[in-house]
C-alpha cells in the first residue's frame, strides 16, 4: 500500500509569532495552538495543513512533509528510500513511521489517531 498523499506539512521556526502572522497573510487559518508555541493552520481553499513548531535558536530547522496511510500494516515504504524509525506510536495518539528520502530529507508517514480513521 501507497500514501495517500501530503496530508500536512512541519515546518520548524525559531519565532512562532512572525512565522504564524506570515502565514495568516498568506491567507492561512489558525486552527489550534498548543501552549508550547506550536499550532496548526490551514488554508480555507484546502490542500495541506501547516503544523507549525518553535525550537531554540541554536536548533537547526526543518520543513517535513507528513503523508498519511490508512494502514500501517500493508504499507511498503519505498525500496529508494531508508526506514529511520518503524511505525511507533505518537504522544498526540497517531502511528508514525519516520523515512529518509534519497537525500536524507525526512518524511513522516502517519496514522489517524484511534477513532480518527
Amino acid at each position: 500500500m501507497a500514501a495517500s498523499g501530503v496530508e500536512g506539512i512541519l515546518i520548524e521556526t525559531h519565532n512562532w509569532g512572525k512565522t504564524v502572522a506570515f502565514w495568516q497573510g498568506l491567507g492561512f487559518e489558525l486552527e489550534f495552538e498548543t501552549d508550547h508555541h506550536s499550532g496548526q493552520l490551514r488554508h480555507p481553499a484546502g490542500g495541506p495543513y501547516l503544523f507549525v513548531a518553535e525550537r531554540p535558536p541554536e536548533q537547526e530547522l526543518t520543513i517535513q512533509l507528513m503523508m498519511h496511510t490508512t494502514d500501517p500494516s500493508s504499507f511498503v515504504p519505498p525500496a529508494s528510500g531508508t526506514v529511520e524509525t518503524p511505525f511507533g506510536e505518537t504522544h498526540w495518539g497517531a502511528l508514525e513511521m519516520a523515512l529518509l528520502d534519497p537525500d536524507g530529507r525526512r518524511v513522516s508517514i502517519q496514522t489517524p489517531p484511534a477513532g480518527q480513521a
